[in-house]
């Protein structure tokens, strides 16, 4: 524990120098004010047994070259077996990590590989038929407590053994797309996700390795069943058994835990200093839903919480103090830590008690594509994330059934980092500070501090960041104050391309939670904003466009300075900062366009799904304690 917190006092500043990794030259591109990367850090690809089954045939390798802007080919396939549908990214990654699932690696191979003893099972014909039955059989081995492994399959082949032969092909394919040369122009991590799902609640986290010093072998829910007996066999197989293995994990789709992910009672401080180390930041957002907010939530009528949910607006049972089951399959209770503002208000809770906070995590977004395509997020490009489910308009706007694709999920959001340089050690450092921010997939270019005082017109100043940097606490960082504190948030547009220009930004708010002794709170505050911009929605024009002709409403770059009114000594409060776009036209929209009105599915007309959306950012969180 002690060379947790002396890790903390060496790398706390984002400027400090890094040490340049083995086998690499040092980052051209290196600031101490810290550079903006924009990556992927949820992505499945062909060996993933839930992308495979959907006719998805590109793997790693091709999943960190689309990264890097190279075309690929998606389903549905052709009468030869031919993929028929080109993506590309107009601006590629800046890093990647492939995450597909450590559950059934081995299988996968084994029912996909016609020299496998196993090939001829009836498992291994049916999944590959593809069929939803097939589908359920798959995906319900996941639901038990104590999950087991197809023995109709490991007991024809050495599930372990194959599991490490897939394995390396994942390590080789991040080796050879991490660019080591001085350009640092991409960096790739090893990485996978754990896949737990008792009683259909969402348990899973992405675990990301800093370098190449990895475990043997993933860990799978089969090794594994629990986040506590997870990290037992992360720390077994990679932080006390190899030099220089670090790992962290990512928590995903809180929106579908039912009250599991973020539990409120911790056995001791060291337990709970144990979380907030190794799962430092959650996903806020991926094409599975939104998991901010609920508007009415802490008494706080918060219409942009109406964001891309999951389940849509129907009333949905509140779980109260006890979690409930079926989420992952939109069943179930919703308990007030599925959404990170109860995570956080919960999270000063447990630190009034224990001293500690384990939910002092920062946010990041994710696409969570399982058609190999990293990154792939803008919303008048979106050609689908699960393979022929999701392969042409029509199917994308079904509503969801057993197939998980559908009019509800949506392209997904990017993690934004702020970092010296684009390496492997220094994107991890700013994960583990949590100077990292999610977004719905634009590129808005987001900074926030906190301070006691900041110099005067920061705003306006060349010095921005130097100046914020002395005089206190980036995002994701911890202000000790005897005095109100004093934030100051920029935001710069997202330019886009030429194809595809940016949008104009429309406000800047600032959520606060904070605990006293009359119990939990939250707020949220607009500290600058424009006038609300226009969408044709018979064309998806919007203002600024020449076509269109309507001025143009919002601006390129938005900053402010507030000082928190309501602060007051013996409060513990956190802190985030949301910008929102002007509106656009929604993907699912752009597709019923796309369609004659005559054959348009029903959901092109159901007034629950939205024609139009405010893209947005969410900064992680900066706490604030009395000095």
């Amino acid at each position: 524990m002690i060379g947790r917190f002396l890790w903390v006092a060496l790398v706390g500043c984002g400027g400090a120098p890094q040490a340049v990794e083995p086998g690499r030259e040092a980052c051209l591109d290196h600031s101490p004010d810290r550079n903006l990367y924009w990556g992927d850090l949820h992505v499945h690809t062909s060996l993933s047994f839930d992308a495979w089954i959907y006719d998805m045939r590109l793997g790693p390798d091709d999943a960190y070259a689309f990264a890097q802007g190279e075309a690929k080919m998606l389903p549905p396939l052709d009468a030869s077996g031919s993929p028929t549908v080109q993506v590309q990214l107009e601006r590629p990654l800046d890093f990647a990590a492939v995450t597909d699932h450590s559950e059934y690696l081995a299988e996968v191979r084994a029912c996909t590989d016609s020299s496998s003893p196993a090939y001829g099972t009836s498992l291994c014909v049916d999944y590959r038929d593809g069929s939803p039955a097939s589908i359920q059989t798959w995906g319900s081995a996941f639901v038990p407590v104590d999950p087991q492994r197809f023995s109709a399959i490991c007991d024809l082949i050495d599930c372990a053994s194959e599991t490490r032969d897939v394995w390396t092909e994942v390590q080789d394919a991040a080796e050879q797309s991490y660019d080591r040369t001085s350009a640092c122009t991409f960096t790739s991590f090893v990485a996978y996700e754990w896949s737990a799902t008792p009683n259909i609640s969402n348990l899973h986290r992405n675990v990301i390795f800093r370098g190449s010093r990895v475990p043997v072998q993933p860990i799978s829910m089969f090794d594994a069943p629990t986040p506590d007996a997870l990290w037992d066999a992360l720390n077994a197989s990679c932080t006390d058994a190899l030099n220089g293995c670090e790992v962290l994990a990512i928590p995903h789709n809180p929106n579908q835990s039912n009250g599991h992910l973020f539990p409120a009672e911790y056995a001791n401080k060291a337990q709970a200093i144990d979380v907030a180390w190794r799962e430092p930041v959650v996903e806020i957002f991926q094409h599975k839903g939104d998991s901010e907010c609920r508007t009415g939530a802490f008494g706080v009528s918060d219409e942009a919480c109406d964001f891309e949910k999951l389940r849509g607006p129907e009333p949905t049972e509140d779980c109260g103090d006890a979690p409930g089951q079926g989420g992952m399959a939109g069943l179930g209770c919703q308990h007030r830590t599925d959404f990170v503002r109860g995570m956080l208000l919960q999270g000063l809770e447990i630190e009034r008690e224990l001293g500690v906070n384990p939910y002092n995590k920062g946010f990041i977004g994710s696409s969570d594509t399982h058609n190999g395509t990293p990154g792939a997020v803008e919303e008048d490009q979106f050609a689908g994330h699960l393979g022929r489910v999701e392969g042409t308009p029509e199917a994308r706007l079904e509503l969801p059934q057993l197939n998980p694709g559908g009019v509800r999920n949506n392209p997904g959001g990017l993690a934004g980092v702020w970092a010296v340089e684009n390496s492997r050690g220094a994107i991890f450092d700013a994960i583990r500070r949590k100077e990292v921010y999610g977004t719905s997939g634009p590129r808005i270019a987001v900074r926030m501090f906190a301070a006691e005082e900041l110099p005067d017109a920061i705003c306006g100043r060349a010095d921005f960041v130097p100046a914020a940097d002395t005089a206190g606490v980036p995002m994701g960082g911890t202000l000790q104050t005897s005095v109100a504190p004093t934030f100051a948030i920029s935001a710069l547009m997202d330019p886009g391309t030429k194809r595809h220009p940016g949008r104009q930004l429309h406000r800047i708010e600032l959520v606060k939670g904070w605990v006293d002794d009359s119990g939990t709170h939250m707020e949220v505050v607009e500290v600058i904003g424009t006038e609300l911009g226009q969408v044709d929605e018979a064309t998806c024009e919007v203002d600024g466009d020449e076509e269109a002709e309507i001025p143009e409403s919002g601006a390129a770059h938005l900053c402010a300075v507030w000082t928190d009114p309501n602060w007051r000594a013996g409060q513990d409060a956190v802190y985030y900062a949301r910008v929102l776009e002007q509106p656009v036209c929604r993907w699912s929209w752009r597709d019923c366009l796309s369609i004659p009105e005559d054959l348009r599915p029903e959901t092109c007309s159901d007034p629950t799904v939205a024609h139009t959306i405010q893209e947005r950012a969410w900064t992680s969180p900066i706490q604030v304690r009395e000095r």
